[in-house]
């Protein structure tokens, strides 16, 4: 595969640069609707004007099939920012809320206003959406914003890196390359809220760094995101369905289903299953499918490679290093104490558990890190009732995979181990504003009930009206 330079912005010119956009939060010019409006629908015209150079890079940096980048990373962006923009006016308008007697007379309302300046830190897999979602919630919020693209997508990095100055106000709006120095450089810097998508890992040293000037964080992290299997599902569908979520972009996807907890009564029929849907996707030799995608670097390769060894291939296994390809590879007897049922898989291999019963799949998942999603699949409602209610997840799609994060109105984040807040929709735009409560009384009327001298009559007055 070609690689690409890793690109980089000067460390000097880093706390100047947050400086120069703080000042352009202070003069007010991100507040009007109107710039907000305009840097939103640019935010778009990026996109769609510049969708070949965009695509080519996905190529470039993790082979991406043309489809499935025009999908996940330009046609669901420009979704969200089109829904932003048709509700940019009621999003940012003052609710009204009720006023207890205690108050009257008065009015209570809350008003959304920006944090102030948000750093975007964006993580490689899918290096357009993760950057340019939660920048445009920001936007629409109101603030000024400093974006860091991923260095290991470094085709993707270098063409934001040209369109964001020729698209978007450069006074408020500023993209950051580089790697571990210039990311260092940006949380170095003081902040109002920093949102960061990536590992657990560095989400640690994100946070800590967020702690020193008491700034809020958003990490959208990730974990083992478990797939349960009931005996009375669907088993061509949900294999189906398996197979698109996790082999989509080489099984390198947050919410890709990590592995399979299958009833032992269908575990047999599932990898039949599984393995008619790999060949009907992707064909003989998936390598030569232009519909797979590969591994996005040489370091993940070697990782993945011996994660293998936590299993035995039931299909799949081929690995072409000079091409950074792995096959859709299923794994079966599979080792529960290996890494590769401890660590985040992040690429095409697919460990399948079979359980006895829905109660052990759920102990099991239950004994776990909270994991981003959770996938199940049955027909029986209870069955999935039963695992709703004992597991805990970041999000859940019933009978599917993948697919609850294409609902805008369904904030899309993690809980626990794999992050904390939330966006898409409404809930981006809110992740990135204070709501400022504000009561306003009136002055025609000032009953002295409230005012000392506090009398045994004006206790008795407030025990009935407290």
């Amino acid at each position: 595969m070609t690689m690409h330079m890793t690109p980089s912005t000067d460390v000097s010119v880093i706390p100047a640069m947050v400086t120069d956009v703080r000042e352009a939060f202070r003069s007010g010019i991100t507040r009007p609707l109107d710039w907000r409006r305009d840097q939103l629908k640019k935010m778009i015209a990026l996109l769609e004007e510049n969708e070949a150079d965009l695509l080519e890079a996905l190529r470039i940096d993790l082979g991406k099939p043309a489809a499935e980048g025009f999908i996940t990373d330009i046609a669901f962006v420009v979704g969200e920012i089109t829904m932003m923009l048709k509700n940019l006016a009621k999003w940012n308008k003052p609710e009204r809320v009720s006023t207890p007697l205690v108050a009257l007379p008065a009015k209570s309302r809350r008003i959304p206003e920006p944090v102030g300046v948000v750093l975007v830190i964006a993580p490689w897999n899918y290096p357009v959406q993760l950057l340019l979602v939660p920048v445009a919630g920001a936007i629409a919020a109101g603030n000024a914003v400093v974006m860091k693209p991923s260095e290991v997508s470094s085709a993707t990095s270098a063409v934001l890196a040209r369109l964001v100055p020729k698209y978007l106000d450069d006074r408020a709006v500023r993209i950051v390359e580089g790697a571990v120095p210039e990311t260092t450089a940006l949380l170095d810097q003081h902040f109002d809220h920093i949102f960061y998508t990536g590992n657990g890992t560095v989400g640690r040293v994100v946070m800590s760094a967020a702690a020193k000037n008491l700034t809020p964080v958003t990490l959208e992290l990730g974990g083992k995101s478990p797939t349960v299997i009931d005996e009375s599902a669907n088993v061509r569908v949900a294999a189906r369905r398996i197979a698109w979520g996790k082999w989509m972009n080489a099984g390198q996807t947050c919410i890709a289903p990590d592995y399979v907890l299958v009833h032992q009564k269908v575990a047999d029929r599932f990898i039949d299953e599984i393995g008619k849907a790999i060949t009907e996707f992707y064909g003989d030799d998936p390598r030569q499918s232009e519909s797979f995608g590969r591994v996005v670097s040489d370091r993940h390769f070697a990782r993945l490679s011996s994660l293998m060894a936590g299993g035995k291939i039931a299909i799949g296994g081929q690995t072409v290093a000079d091409d950074r390809y792995i096959a859709p590879t299923v794994l079966v007897d599979v080792d529960t104490d290996s890494q590769l049922m401890h660590e985040e898989i992040f690429g095409p291999l697919l460990p399948v558990v079979p359980v006895a019963s829905i109660g052990d799949a759920v102990d099991f998942i239950a004994s776990r890190p909270h994991p981003l999603a959770l996938y199940v699949f049955a027909e029986n409602k209870k069955v999935v009732d039963h695992v709703l209610s004992n597991t805990t997840a970041g999000g859940v799609t019933v009978n599917g995979t993948i697919m609850h994060i294409s609902n805008p109105n369904l904030p899309f984040g993690g809980v626990g181990e794999s992050g904390m807040g939330a966006y898409h929709g409404k809930t981006s735009v809110r992740q990135f504003q204070h709501m400022k409560p504000v009561l306003a009384r009136g002055t025609k009327l000032d009953p002295s009930l409230a005012y000392p001298p506090y009398t045994e009559k004006k206790i008795k007055l407030f025990r009935k009206l407290l």
